[in-house]
């Protein structure tokens, strides 16, 4: 193997201590709280090429190499296992002799060649074609990770017929969610306990669900930020420029302007659970085009940084192009990060993270956007604007589901006028006990995304 990649095969020379030496494993087992992604329960065992996006930091490569470790814990040769950093390889003939020559050292039968952050290297999807169409790949198991969500689709169009047999080859790695943040902090005292119907759940257990909803609401889905405030009772300055620098960095690597960066991201913020078009936000800026401002909003989604919420076309279960769109945060974390970043201040935690969550506008916003991401992990998600507006409307078994959310202890029944026409509907809302609000079904909305999935 080439030896700049040796620090990151530790397990070729001792396997059995491949959780000590790996740099990431050995990072990871230095935190409070140890997360395992049920991710690794998904990638399969056959041969094919597939792919593992997310926004970077959420622990792509730290997945990788827990996966690695199980793979020697079920028995798979070191000699069998590859790991290969993307931000060392420059373009597709640098891929291209490292897989084949990495192959050639290999024992004969199934091997695993992981490569992180492809995305990095120039033309990479030759290299990876090349190898299919030449028979390299035949009996390997080729995982590829990126932090641009492009790469997925990028793969779906450029490797047809080569990704193998397997029925799932795309992956996303999202944040944690909140139910898998409550699991990772208090064990599975509350999974037991959610096993009951919503109405059963025991009222301590709410209480629990409430409590960690308003840290989640702070620390997000991000296991750096969840490790800050068990070590220490606060998410360090250190932890949130990590993030925005990596959102200015990868924005500035794509050729992109700081300064239209921080025009956008500060109406984001500014127009959080609002609707927008891309003709207002850029008449509020000086970006003169409303294409640049959708470029800049659609690679910040591309990036897992922003989610573009559609409006909901009812009778084709689709995107009404030419209504306004929403634009959020995909974590509350992410929110902070950014804030903190386009507003400095001496102790961002307790200056602007604190209060954030406390203000009960900001807290409803990033409540509304929770729900709106969760949902959007697993169904198609959108919101609707009709005679009034519902926040989240999610795509299952051929129709629509609508949500309105309510994170607020005051309810006018005209923000209830539209949700109210729809029979299969649902409130989320803070009161801790479910009910009926105006013929519609309500629950707890910690408790209605414990349930989720």
């Amino acid at each position: 193997m080439d030896p700049r990649f040796l620090p990151h095969n530790a397990h070729l020379e001792e396997p059995q201590r491949f959780a000590e030496r790996d740099p990431q494993l050995r990072l990871l087992a230095r935190q409070t709280y140890i997360h395992r992604p049920s991710l690794l329960d998904r990638l399969p065992d056959l041969p094919g090429i597939y792919t593992v996006g997310g926004g970077r930091q959420v622990g792509k490569t730290t997945l990788l190499k827990q996966w690695m470790g199980e793979l020697l814990d079920r028995g798979v040769a070191p000699a069998a296992i590859g790991f290969f950093s993307g931000e060392l390889i420059d373009d597709h003939h640098a891929l291209l002799y490292l897989l084949q020559s990495q192959i050639e050292e290999m024992p004969r039968g199934r091997t695993y060649l992981l490569v992180d952050e492809v995305s990095y290297i120039r033309d990479w999807d030759k290299a990876v074609k090349y190898a299919a169409d030449a028979g390299f790949l035949e009996q390997c198991v080729l995982v590829l990770t990126g932090s641009d969500l492009v790469l997925i689709q990028e793969a779906r169009m450029r490797l047809p017929g080569r990704r193998g047999t397997a029925a799932a080859v795309d992956f996303h790695l999202y944040p944690l969610s909140f139910r898998e943040a409550v699991d990772l902090k208090r064990g599975g005292e509350i999974g037991t306990a959610l096993a009951a119907p919503p109405a059963e759940v025991a009222p301590a257990v709410v209480e629990v669900l409430f409590e960690e909803f308003d840290r989640y609401l702070a620390h997000g889905g991000y296991l750096t930020a969840i490790n800050d405030l068990a070590a220490t009772g606060r998410i360090s300055e250190a932890t949130l420029h990590t993030y925005s620098d990596w959102i200015r960095g990868d924005v500035l690597k794509r050729g992109r302007q700081e300064h239209y960066l921080r025009e956008v991201l500060t109406a984001v913020i500014r127009r959080l659970g609002s609707q927008v078009s891309w003709n207002a936000l850029a008449r509020d800026l000086s970006i003169d085009h409303p294409k640049t401002v959708a470029d800049y909003a659609a690679l910040l989604a591309s990036m897992d940084a922003l989610f573009i919420q559609s409006a909901l076309l009812e009778d084709k279960l689709t995107a009404a192009p030419k209504k306004a769109r929403k634009l959020v945060f995909t974590d509350p974390f992410i929110f902070h990060a950014v804030r903190a970043w386009l507003h400095p201040a001496g102790r961002p935690f307790e200056d602007q993270i604190l209060p954030a969550v406390a203000d009960p506008a900001t807290a409803g916003h990033l409540a509304e956007a929770c729900v709106a991401t969760h949902y959007r992990r697993l169904y198609p998600t959108y919101y609707i604007k009709a005679e009034g507006e519902v926040d989240v409307a999610y795509v299952d078994q051929g129709r629509f589901w609508p949500v309105e959310v309510k994170w607020t202890e005051q309810l006018r029944p005209k923000e209830l006028k539209q949700i109210a026409k729809y029979p299969n509907a649902r409130i989320f809302n803070c009161s801790k006990h479910p009910g009926r609000l105006q013929g519609t079904e309500t629950l707890p909305l910690p408790v209605a995304l414990a349930l989720l999935g």
